[in-house]
């Protein structure tokens, strides 16, 4: 199987490697002068033969070049049959072996080929990288190989060497022989290693393991007690003895350090290495013994570390320079002495050495106020930072002692901080804390960053009122001043709580703050303080100086006083039928009296049952609004309003209990309405607007009830069952009509959104409230005489009463006393129904079921026809049309289902003309009494659609239908109509409209109205299409341009005309063309030659400036240039880059500007060439030297370095020299 070869980085590095150990024979070292041979450059390749043949000198050389290994590798094994796991052969491939494979496969990443050989053994194949082949072949033999287990014994102290450093070697021997190796923990007495695998992976992990072993019975480890003292000079000054015995016997020796108490030096290695070492060391220690003496010294303890050094090294450098060890007392013992060991004659320079490094640093005490440490430090150590650099021998370190010392090690500190620095301490409430810090601490920075000081303020935990500031003398000065009278502005500051009700907040506050902030920069110096939305308090908190927290508070005032007056409502009550007739078409009347009154209209929801419409805003202008809502009521029914004198103070019993009396008269006069004066204004007249008839009938009522409340004001409370109170009441009001009129009692029932529904309040004399009691006791008691009853009802009518979620049986149980009505289940053929509830009420129900059955019996059904085209279109939105039409006419409408017309709608004449066969699907049938049906028909046939021709030219339809369709659909919409515009290629001048009658004319109207509004614009464009040209030589467009168009601009605004130059490429490049009216036009033609004819008094100079001070003098962006044109007005014109002549440049314009002008750009040349001059001449000596020569350098040199690589006895080298030879 062949294998793939990667060039990796690695075994190219081998390969080179290679390559570079190649010795070639007759090779002299390195020069510059040396030029290799050809062979040398180019060894060739060995020549074919018998392997082991020898080839000459090439062949070796390539010989010892490293193979480069391929990455990918291959492995066969075989497992035989008494050792495979799963040996069912029916199922090779399939099995739980093909499993296994792929598993492992996708574990590893190695690709496994299965065989079956002869003797039923398994051949496994495994391709790979060579980590993934390893792993692969370890988990096939644990998987599919039957496992055997041994056990290997070598001594315990053999067993970290079988496991390696991290365990990598003992991972590496599994992986390499495909077993576990299990070895006992160090605690554990037993030595014996349990090997679990194949029979072959077991006798060859077994073999590693014994040869391991056996190495390390090869070593030995012995321990020699010398006296601590002499290990100095057993190591040597800086370990260099003990490395040298090390590397010249290849033994390891190990010395413990000067900090362990430890005797014993313990030396590993071969046996023969570790006794020639331990020879060594002892011969050391014997002449060290015998040579050396020792002598005592006092040192201060504080000089020790000096002698010792950082790490040491002091007493590394006395031993290498004297020979002489130093012993230092423990750290932690008070002894001073210290021991010198050596020589008698080396003992004295070594003792001079010890008391020079002793004495080599000094301590330098100076006296600084602990305030002033953080200082000397700096922020986060810079200064003292910066000391240490300058002074890299000096050690710094404080102290918290009394008065603040700072000790150095060596050198001196300048005391300039101390004289430069200096603190006060003011004392400030702690209440003006948080107000002198500021919020985000904006005050406190700006006064440490203004006055480059210090400021300590304690916590609000500690109540204290002790302010610090440190710093530079006149700073802290300054500060301390700032900070006193922001203390002092703030103990004059005054805090004011205003009462603004909660609802006005947001309006004062405005949208994202907008309002607020300009109240806040009208009066920079007041704090104002809001509450939070969720506690809906009425106190805003200002806090300030006196006379400006005085004048915000009237500034506020005079707002809120603005926002009440703005905030007066009034409620108008409006006929629910007219609330439309008040929004007016897409809400266009609310709105203009909205605008035009400054007011806020509410209008009740359509589901509500709310009449009254309400009025926010200033008194004056909610008057002017109601005033104008109540016209156009008037306007729309024949209502009358009436004004009746009534005392003020009878006002408040005649509205009643929560309005419930004045309600009363209301409802019984037929919807009128009542409004009575403000509660204060002491004013009398009460105003009743309605129907003529019913305003007198309620004029009366009031009348009659204020006399009653003059004369006696008795009442009663009575309870009867909500449900009873519609029958007590009766249809329109007639029951309590009688027992009013029979007893001169007024009889008020609760209103619904009153709690106590039960509650019937009997108010008049007391004779009269006493008899009007009497019959309604006898009333409600009749009504709690529940009975049963029946009635037969013709099943066909049925429905009727079911049908819209049996709408038809509630009003009868709301109406008459919650009588219940049952009817037949659907399906059975009964025509009795039951009726139970109170006796009365069940007979009225009774006669109120048999007045709706005949008038059911007596409805007609009758069919109009209407196309079903027109059928959406009658409906209207959501069916409100059809809605209008059955409540107004009490009648049913059915329309068809659309799918009864299957096939497509026959053509059909215009406007719903036809005198084809009526089909069903156009067929609407309307149910009810013949005379309301024969109204809702023509109702019905005035809402089918006709459509009408309009003749428009074509060339207007594009303007009509607008950008994008936006007039056509503005016009649909305003007039309710679908208007149809021909298609452009039919070029056809017919407009259709389709809608109602009306709708269609108005359209019509419109539509022509914008006709002449368009063939009037189009009479305007054909006047502003005159034109005039103008020849004018194309040098000065640029001018009559301007820049940025500016000139021609002006020109087009002042004359409104339209000015068009010649494009790049035409014929006439000197023709002007302007649009406009034509007056217009002509004039702008003379503004025009006016500025021609100025142009042509200018004249062009051409001058040289040297191009290398063209962007001094054009300047940042043009900026410099600008502004000479500017100022001596001319043009000045800069080549081009890449032109002929990049030097020169052109001045335009009037001839004493441009000498002016001229005169002006060669000074500027003059001094700017100065500049230029000795900036080139810098940069040529700043110049590093070229590399090459060039031509002034020597010829030999240039040919030296253009000739490349170079061989010696090249094959090309051998022909020239030949011809030479033969050349004549």
């Amino acid at each position: 199987m062949s294998s793939v070869a990667v060039l990796t980085q690695e075994s190219f590095a081998e390969h080179r490697s290679g390559l570079k150990d190649v010795e070639i024979t007759g090779r002299v070292p390195e020069d510059e002068a040396y030029i290799p041979t050809y062979l040398e450059a180019f060894p060739p390749l060995p020549d074919k033969g018998t392997p082991g043949e020898k080839t000459g000198e090439p062949a070796s050389v390539w010989s010892k070049i490293r193979p480069i290994k391929a990455s990918v590798i291959t492995q066969v094994f075989h497992v035989p049959l008494e050792e495979r796991r799963y040996k069912d052969n029916s199922q090779f491939g399939e099995g739980e072996e093909a499993k296994v494979c792929l598993d492992i496969m996708q574990k590893t990443g190695a690709h496994i080929e299965l065989s079956l050989a002869k003797d039923q053994g398994l051949s496994i194949m495994v391709t790979g990288k060579l980590d993934s082949v390893m792993k692969a072949r370890k988990e096939i033999v644990a998987r599919l190989q039957t496992q055997a287990s041994a056990t290997v014994l070598i001594p315990k102290e053999h067993h970290r060497f079988v496991i390696g450093k991290n365990g990598e070697k003992l991972q590496e021997l599994e992986l390499k022989t495909a077993t576990k190796i299990a070895i006992p923990r160090s605690d554990d007495p037993n030595a014996n290693i349990r090997i679990t695998g194949t029979k072959d992976g077991i006798e060859k992990a077994r073999h590693e393991i014994q040869l391991i072993s056996a190495e390390q019975d090869k070593r030995a480890v012995e321990r020699l007690s010398f006296e601590k003292a002499f290990h100095p000079f057993i190591a040597g000054a800086y370990n260099q003895l003990v490395q040298e015995v090390s590397q010249e016997t290849g033994a390891r020796i190990s010395i413990p350090p000067p900090s362990v108490p430890k005797d014993e030096i313990v030396i590993t290695g071969e046996k023969e290495a570790v006794a020639m070492a331990i020879a060594r060391i002892r011969a050391i220690y014997e002449e060290k013994k015998r040579k050396t003496t020792t002598i005592s010294v006092e040192v201060k303890k504080s000089q020790h570390k000096y002698i010792v050094g950082p790490k040491g090294n002091t007493l590394q450098e006395i031993l290498e320079n004297t020979g002489v060890s130093v012993e230092m007392p423990p750290l932690d013992s008070g002894s001073e002495t210290i021991i010198l060991r050596g020589e008698p004659d080396k003992l004295g320079p070594a003792l001079t050495q010890v008391y020079a490094k002793a004495k080599s640093v000094i301590v330098v005490e100076v006296i600084a106020p602990a305030w002033l440490h953080r200082f000397i430090i700096g922020k986060k150590g810079q200064n003292i930072s910066r000391i240490t650099q300058q002074l890299p021998k000096v050690q710094p370190k404080f102290y918290c002692l009394s008065g603040g010392t700072i000790y150095f090690g060596c050198g001196t500190l300048q005391k300039g901080n101390m004289a430069r620095m200096d603190y006060a301490e003011i004392n400030i409430d702690h209440r003006f804390h948080r107000h002198l810090i500021g919020k985000n601490g904006a005050n406190i920075n700006r006064v440490k960053e203004q006055y480059k000081v210090s400021v300590r303020i304690p916590q609000d935990s500690e109540r204290c009122g002790l302010v610090r500031i440190e710093g530079d003398p006149q700073g802290v000065q300054l500060a301390r001043k700032e900070l006193m009278d922001m203390a002092q502005r703030m103990e004059n500051e005054r805090t004011k709580d205003l009462i603004i009700e909660h609802k006005f907040h947001r309006t004062i506050i405005g949208q994202k703050g907008e309002k607020i902030k300009e109240v806040r920069d009208k009066f920079p110096e007041v704090i104002i303080i809001f509450p939070d939305q969720q506690q809906k308090s009425d106190i805003v908190q200002l806090r300030g100086p006196k006379n400006e927290v005085e004048k915000c508070v009237k500034f506020l005032q005079k707002l809120i006083a603005e926002l009440v007056e703005s905030s007066f409502s009034v409620s108008v009550p409006i006929h629910k039928q007219f609330h439309k007739n008040i929004i007016g078409k897409g809400g266009a009347n609310i709105k203009k009296i909205r605008e035009e009154t400054n007011t806020k209209i509410d209008l009740p929801t359509e589901n509500s049952n709310s009449e009254m419409i309400v009025i926010t805003g200033k008194k004056s202008s909610c008057e002017a609004a109601r005033d104008r809502i109540l016209a156009i009521q008037n306007e729309l029914a024949n209502l009358k309003e009436a004004e009746v004198s009534i005392p003020a103070k009878l006002h408040n019993s005649l509205i009643g209990s929560k309005g419930s009396l004045v309600r009363s008269v209301m409802e019984e006069c037929g919807g009128v309405h009542i409004h009575f004066p403000a509660e204060g204004s002491g004013l009398d007249k009460v105003t009743i607007r309605g129907p003529a008839e019913e305003v007198e009938r309620a004029r009366r009522q009031l009348l009659q009830l204020a006399e009653e409340k003059q004369v006696n004001n008795f009442s009663v409370a009575l309870q009867a069952k909500p449900e009873y109170h519609k029958f007590l009441i009766g249809k329109g009001g007639a029951n309590i009509r009688r027992v009013r009129d029979r007893t001169g009692a007024r009889i008020i029932f609760p209103s619904p959104d009153e709690p106590e529904q039960e509650h019937i309040t009997i108010m008049g004399k007391e004779e009269a409230v006493w008899l009007a009691q009497k019959e309604l006791e006898t009333l409600i008691k009749n009504l709690d005489d529940v009975i049963e009853d029946s009635m037969v009802v013709d099943p066909r009518h049925h429905r009727h009463f079911v049908c819209r979620r049996g709408q038809v049986l509630r009003e009868l149980a709301e109406e008459y006393g919650g009588v219940a009505v049952s009817f037949p289940r659907t399906g059975t053929q009964s025509d009795n129904i039951t009726l139970k509830g109170p006796r009365e009420c069940v007979d009225a129900a009774k006669k109120r079921i048999q007045e709706i059955v005949q008038d059911l019996e007596s409805q007609v059904n009758v069919e109009v026809l209407i196309p079903q085209r027109y059928h959406r279109a009658v409906m209207g939105p959501k069916g409100c049309k059809i809605q209008q039409i059955t409540r107004e006419h009490d009648v049913l409408i059915k329309f068809p289902d659309r799918d009864e017309c299957a096939a497509q709608e026959p053509a059909s004449p215009e406007n719903g003309d036809t005198d084809l066969i009526p089909r069903k699907c156009d067929i609407i049938i309307v149910t009810g009494q013949a005379e309301k049906c024969e109204l809702a028909c023509a109702a019905l046939l005035a809402l089918v659609p006709v459509t009408i021709d309009v003749e428009v030219s074509y060339d207007l339809h594009r303007y009509i239908i607008g950008q994008k369709g936006a007039g056509i659909r503005k016009m649909m919409e305003d007039y309710e109509v679908n208007i149809w515009v021909p298609q452009p290629e039919q070029q056809s001048d017919i407009i259709k409209i389709t809608g109602q009658v009306a709708s269609v004319e108005r359209a019509k109207q419109g539509l022509l109205e914008r006709v002449k509004e368009l063939q009037a614009e189009q009479e305007d464009r054909a006047l502003r299409s005159y034109k005039v040209t103008l020849s004018v030589d194309p040098k000065y467009h640029p001018k009559i341009i301007g820049r940025k168009g500016a000139v021609i601009s002006q020109i087009r605004k002042d004359y409104d005309v339209n000015v068009q130059f010649p494009d790049k490429g035409e014929e006439q490049q000197d023709v002007i063309v302007i649009s406009g009216y034509e007056r217009n036009a002509n004039e702008a033609r003379a503004a025009i030659e006016q500025l021609v004819a100025a142009l042509q008094d200018m004249v062009s100079e051409d001058i040289r400036l040297d191009r290398r001070v063209h962007a001094r003098i054009i300047g940042a962006r043009g900026k410099a240039i600008r502004k000479l044109m500017e100022e001596f007005k001319v043009d000045i014109r800069f080549p081009q880059p890449g032109s002929e002549d990049p030097s020169k440049v052109t001045v335009t314009g009037l001839p004493e500007n441009v000498d002016n002008a001229i005169d002006h750009l060669l000074n500027l040349e003059e001094e700017y060439m100065l500049s230029v001059t000795e900036t080139e001449t810098m940069a040529s000596y700043m110049k590093p030297p070229s590399k090459t020569m060039g031509t002034g350098g020597n010829d030999e040199d240039n040919k030296a370095l253009a000739k490349g690589f170079v061989v010696r006895d090249a094959p090309w080298n051998a022909q020239d020299d030949f011809n030479s030879h033969n050349s004549p």
